[in-house]
């Protein structure tokens, strides 16, 4: 015991660092996601391919660079999804996020698959009814499901 204590005291700048870093993820996990949340469309998870970004019809280059800052942030949120897992913040919903902006092969299914799940969809619709927007039509059609409050 007498050794955990002593690699607390020694590394107490790389924990206060942690801490800090932590506090971060959850008071900007509380704020971002429920924006982020709030600006899908209510039938993203319904549609059976997504259609070509007006953008990349338009302007090829702003196309990629939106791409890439998209995925990055992606990255990001992922990242701090991950770690919100052990420390404070909503770690599910932040990953669902980030994997909502990465683009990869079989993102579609998976997103549908993740969101079927009766406790992220009301998760979802619960942060989407706080910020004043409908519910979110379920992947799978299921009207049930679009209740914000299990019963």
């Amino acid at each position: 015991m007498s050794e955990i204590w002593q690699w607390t005291a020694d590394n107490g700048a790389f924990l206060g660092v942690l801490g800090g870093v932590s506090l971060l993820m959850f008071v900007g996990s509380l704020l971002l996601l429920p924006v982020l949340v709030s600006r899908i469309p209510a039938d993203y998870f319904v549609e059976t391919k997504r259609n070509i970004s007006r953008l990349h019809r338009l302007h090829p280059v702003l196309y990629a660079l939106a791409i890439v800052a998209k995925n990055l942030l992606g990255i990001v949120l992922l990242v701090s999804g991950i770690a919100m897992l052990v420390l404070p913040g909503q770690g599910i919903l932040t990953i669902l996020v980030g994997l909502m902006l990465i683009d990869f092969p079989g993102k579609f299914a998976f997103e549908r698959r993740i969101v079927s799940n009766c406790r992220v969809f009301r998760s979802l619709n619960w942060l989407r009814a706080r910020a004043g927007r409908g519910p979110l039509v379920h992947p799978q059609g299921g009207h049930a499901l679009n209740r914000v409050h299990p019963h």
